[in-house]
């Protein structure tokens, strides 16, 4: 039997071994910023019990498996706004953290026309045991974080990084950047005004290249909505912020933007 096939029946050990990452990182935890910013697709690494989901190493380059300069952008928006970041270090391939265990694409069995042999008639205990390790702690974190702001007296806005690729299904997606909420769209509304005077030359959406519902999200229902407290996903085009210079550049537009609409929210900084 391949160790694909056995992926799924070796639940009884952990799926993280010691020489694996560690599924987050957290960069300047005590940060002053209300915000908290989050990348949940920031990496691509796959434990090494799974083989690499039997993929060839270019296909861990694409969109599929990671955010494409959102970490980067994430990193330097961090320092600009003295922010606590939470990263994933996993492949969305090998589960998806902004994701219920739930939604069907959670840990997808083909992405973008791409088939995910390790992914593949995985049984229930399989998915359970990706979630426990890799997605539950994450979202942890963020709660604690989140909590600790709660208790300290000090306000909490929840600002999550992606990105998406300009072609998708066949389409082309001219936007620079979505904004995107499903119940509450203040921050959004208000990022979305900041954003479209900084950036005049660039289209600034809402709700676009999709929406966020309950079905298919995860940080924002749980984080943002449940807690109450202003949220917005920002989805970067990924050609836009595809080496340093974009990470830098967008970085810098998305702190000034988020500067005013906190002022506007009467949100204190």
């Amino acid at each position: 039997m391949s160790q694909l096939a056995n992926t799924s029946r070796a639940t009884a050990c952990r799926l993280l071994a010691q020489e694996d990452p560690s599924p987050v990182e957290v960069v300047n935890r005590s940060g002053a910023s209300p915000v908290l910013l989050l990348c949940e697709h920031a990496g691509r690494a796959v434990p090494a019990s799974l083989a690499q989901l039997g993929l060839e190493p270019c296909e861990m380059e694409k969109h599929i498996a990671w955010d494409i300069g959102a970490a980067a952008t994430a990193r330097h928006l961090a320092a600009l706004l003295g922010a606590p970041l939470v990263l994933q270090a996993y492949s969305r391939l090998v589960i998806d953290a902004n994701r219920p265990l739930s939604a069907p694409d959670c840990i997808p069995d083909i992405s973008d026309g791409v088939l995910i042999p390790g992914n593949t008639g995985l049984d229930t205990d399989a998915r359970i045991q990706r979630f426990e390790e890799i997605h539950k702690p994450l979202h942890d974190t963020v709660a604690a974080l989140l909590d600790q702001r709660k208790a300290d007296g000090r306000p909490g806005v929840l600002v999550t990084i992606h990105s998406f690729t300009p072609h998708f299904g066949g389409q082309d997606r001219a936007m620079a950047v979505g904004l995107l909420f499903n119940r509450d769209s203040r921050l959004a509304e208000a990022l979305r005004d900041a954003l479209a005077e900084i950036v005049s030359d660039h289209t600034v959406v809402l709700n676009a290249p999709y929406a966020v519902d309950d079905v298919g999200d995860y940080a924002i229902p749980v984080h943002g909505e449940q807690r109450g407290i202003p949220h917005v996903l920002i989805e970067l085009r990924n050609d836009l912020i595809d080496d340093e210079a974009g990470q830098e550049r967008w970085a810098a537009y998305v702190y000034e933007a988020l500067n005013i609409a906190l002022t506007r929210l009467e949100i204190s900084q």
